[in-house]
């Protein structure tokens, strides 16, 4: 009995249908495509570095913790989770003169960089001594001492300066007049992208004694690079400075983690990463496999009259196990191979993006291995296994008779375990869903998230029922679409398996697709809407390089001025409680150069309790949503860490509705200003008077240009949200045209009957696309139903309304469901009557 063997079974079935095995192949070739791409963000991710530029001649770097660390319990104890810092941490400068007196450290010079303004320029500002790791060099004159400063030649040139003369500068210290001590060529250090990052590519050096102060941060430096001494070992040195600077919070690095305290970004890059490779990446591996399983047991049940009659003519139930066994093995591999290339790909293309929009420093490179590609085959050959084991497992032990009955006629009830599982998690679903409901902020958010998983999981599960379900509804409408459309409904409801495995793919693209953009474009309405009503100011100035110091008060001296008020804008970190899981969020954060009572004049927050007149040194406003996630109200201290790691705890003296298209935290400048880089405000809001006398002070316009502006910059921000729906909405939408190939050319057979019964060609191609109407219409509908379920909690905890779907851009979705539905049904339908009129 050779041909009874499993490996020959697989390869028979594998050569007399190819068909079926060619959408398997589709989909499991999908699944590793995604697993691949996601797998290799999260090792990017997980390894990411850049080498050292501007400390790459200081082996070894001391600096502050960039990272604000949260402690929380859980069952298996303590744990600490590090959130990235707004803006860069410092340490005491004083700590290079201990950092020097390391054994095998030649000197340790205490670094700064800090954004100047040079008129209408903007120039990147660092202390003199920092010439000796940056090979900076002296072209002409000396070094600066205090009231000095020593210019680049872009720098002098735009300043018309030479040696001796005097420029105005401004610093977070305020204007002042600088005497030119000398002119230097910049080394390679000072010209990196992270060195002048902070403020333009011209360069000023100042005394290092001065620098502190010029920069915001008496005392403070950004880093102490140390130098080493001839012969000295870079990790003896490194546990020498370790020693030295112990007790005083600093942290020593060398190699590639001297270029993450020069780059501030890459923290935030591995955030972004690992976000996308693990959060995102874990939600599409198990749509993925989810969908890859239905493929496989769709191509396994489509073949119950070949096992039925294996049964009948003397098969085991073992060799029928092995069979399918055999088959998945055979598939699945090659399949996960050539799913890999363009896993690749899509992960080359994504990394390349970010990059592009700056969420990635330029130095970072994607990282490549065997191993996330090895999990994706590994989760495809697995797939293929396990749902071919389920699918099979009823044919295989059933006895023969019993087999070529079923395989006569589709069993009208799924199996018990199935039903109770997708009852359940409809259930769970439903529960979820009144969670979220009753729920605000992140609460809502995070139940949201898991009421589309449950029903997703539910409509799979109960996939016969509902699809039986959808085509009596469905049916009723058909009755008047003639002959082929009462035939489509009466297929549709006889073979809900069938039927069942095309509505679920569809459903889950518009689902999914659905949820990931309509989140964006309802919070874009509700920020939108609340900025265009927020900002009250006549007038608004803004400048890229930052206002110039005193820009309020000057404004406020213009003629016909009612108020001005200047906004220096950052964010800080504020403990969260989300789902009983506490965490660290950023927030906007605005800090105000005047009062809550001149700020309430250009600016309207929609006070819901308190008063602004009280912000000020130690209180703080916050938004409804934060105070909802912090479980604070007027009144209670808020415990945050402010953008360079400080922590703080003000009073919250008022809470205001408008925080999602303004700002999360308001609070008094002067609180804000010693813990940024750029002290430098970025807005100034004028109340009164005329444009003519601020446009000294930078570019002007009116409230709604600024919003028109803010707008802009967010729309930018939603690239991440299109781009995840085009990825898991269009691995969907693929899997959904698989099926339904798989489904017709499984059908040649009642087509042929169809037509010998004296169906003309053209009432089979009715029939068929009748039916594939009905199908993408019941998952269309299907799809929005979930969509609409998670939205409409997460949108009301998230902003306070309902969700804002754009009429054409939904549209858009479900016209392109039905067309791919219609198409994927009539072309191969199609090659099957041609084949066999041939």
């Amino acid at each position: 009995m050779r041909s009874f063997t499993p490996n020959g079974l697989a390869r028979a079935a594998v050569r007399f249908k190819p068909a079926s095995f060619a959408g398997t192949f589709v989909a499991l070739m999908m699944s590793a495509l995604i697993v691949a791409a996601c797998g290799i963000l999260l090792e990017t991710g997980a390894r990411a570095s850049v080498p050292a530029e501007r400390y790459a001649k200081a082996p070894v770097v001391a600096a502050a913790d960039q990272s604000a660390r949260l402690v929380t319990g859980s069952i298996d104890g303590p744990s600490e989770t590090a959130y990235p810092l707004p803006d860069t941490a410092r340490v005491d400068a004083g700590l290079a003169a201990k950092a020097a007196r390391s054994p095998g450290a030649e000197a340790a010079v205490p670094d700064f960089t800090f954004p100047v303004r040079q008129g209408d320029g903007a120039l990147t500002g660092h202390g003199w001594g920092s010439h000796a790791f940056t090979g900076t060099a002296l072209s002409a004159g000396a070094a600066p001492r205090a009231g000095e400063v020593v210019l680049d030649a872009a720098a002098a040139r735009t300043a018309k300066a030479d040696v001796g003369d005097t420029v105005p500068l401004e610093t977070a210290a305020g204007r002042a007049d600088f005497r030119v001590s000398g002119l230097a060529k910049a080394g390679t250090g000072d010209t990196a992208a992270a060195g002048a990052a902070v403020g333009g590519k011209a360069t000023a050096w100042f005394a290092d004694a001065e620098a502190p102060a010029l920069a915001g941060h008496p005392g403070k430096a950004d880093a102490i690079a140390v130098l080493a001494a001839d012969g000295a070992d870079t990790n003896a040195l490194a546990a020498a400075v370790e020693k030295s600077l112990a007790g005083s919070g600093a942290q020593v690095h060398t190699g590639d983690g001297r270029g993450e305290v020069e780059d501030q970004g890459l923290a935030y890059a591995k955030e972004t990463l690992t976000g996308l490779g693990g959060s995102f990446g874990g939600i599409a591996t198990l749509v993925a496999v989810f969908t890859a399983a239905g493929t496989v047991a769709l191509s396994v049940g489509q073949r119950i009259r070949e096992f039925a009659l294996l049964r009948a003519v003397g098969a085991t139930p073992r060799q029928i196990r092995r069979a399918v066994a055999a088959e998945a093995l055979l598939v699945a591999p090659l399949a996960g191979l050539v799913g890999c290339l363009p896993g690749i790909a899509l992960a080359s293309w994504w990394f390349g993006q970010l990059k592009d929009r700056r969420a990635i420093p330029e130095a970072v490179d994607l990282h490549l291995s065997w191993i996330p590609l090895l999990v994706a085959v590994g989760t495809g050959v697995l797939t293929a296994l396990g749902a071919g084991w389920m699918a099979g497992r009823r044919p295989a032990k059933i006895k023969p008779g019993q087999a070529l009955t079923e395989a006569s006629v589709e069993r009208l009830r799924p199996g018990i375990v199935r039903t109770v599982l997708g009852l359940g998690a409809l259930g769970g679903g439903a529960v979820l869903a009144g969670v979220a409901a009753s729920a605000a902020g992140d609460d809502a958010a995070n139940a949201s998230l898991g009421v589309v998983m449950l029903f997703m999981l539910a409509v799979a599960l109960l996939g016969p029922l509902v699809a039986r379900l959808c085509a009596a509804l469905f049916g009723l409408l058909l009755r008047g679409g003639g002959a082929t459309a009462s035939l489509a409904a009466a297929n549709s409801r006889t073979n809900a398996r069938r039927l069942a495995s095309a509505i679920t793919p569809i459903a889950l693209a518009m689902a999914f697709a659905s949820t990931l953009v309509f989140m964006h474009t309802s919070e874009s309405q509700v920020a939108a809407e609340q900025l265009r009503e927020g900002i009250t100011a006549d007038h608004v100035v803004t400048d890229p390089a930052g206002l110039p110091a005193g820009a309020a008060d000057r404004a406020a001296r213009a003629p016909g001025v009612d108020a001005a008020v200047s906004l220096l804008d950052t964010q800080v970190l504020v403990p969260v409680d989300s789902g009983g899981e506490a965490s660290l969020q950023g927030s906007a954060t605005q800090g105000i150069s005047g009062s809550g009572a001149q700020l309430a004049k250009v600016q309207d927050l929609d006070v819901r309790s308190g008063s602004l007149d009280r912000v000020g040194p130690g209180r703080i406003a916050i938004d409804k949503t934060l105070a909802t996630s912090a479980k604070v109200k007027v009144g209670d201290k808020l415990p945050l860490y402010l953008p360079d790691g400080t922590e703080a705890r003000p009073e919250v003296v008022a809470v205001y509705g408008r925080g999602l298209g303004l700002a999360a935290v308001t609070m008094d400048r002067a609180s804000l200003a010693g813990h940024v880089t750029s002290g430098f405000d970025s807005t100034l809001l004028v109340r009164g008077g005329d444009a003519k006398p601020l446009a000294a002070l930078g570019k002007v316009t009116d409230a709604s240009g600024y919003a028109v502006e803010q707008n802009v910059d967010r729309e930018l921000g939603a690239w991440a949200n299109y781009t995840m729906a085009a990825v898991l909405g269009g691995f969907a939408a693929i899997a959904a045209v698989n099926t339904l190939v798989m489904t017709v050319l499984d059908r040649r057979r009642e087509l042929a009957t169809l037509r010998l019964v004296g169906s003309t060609r053209r009432q089979v191609l009715r029939m068929l696309r009748w039916e594939g109407l009905l199908v993408s219409v019941a998952g269309v509908a299907l799809g929005t139903t979930m969509a609409m379920i998670t939205l409409t909690p997460m949108m009301r905890g998230l902003t306070g309304e309902s969700p804002h779907v754009p009429p054409l851009l939904y549209a858009t979705f479900a016209a392109t469901a039905v067309s791919l539905g219609l198409l994927a049904v009539t072309l191969p339908a199609r090659a099957a009557l041609r084949d066999r009129e041939a």
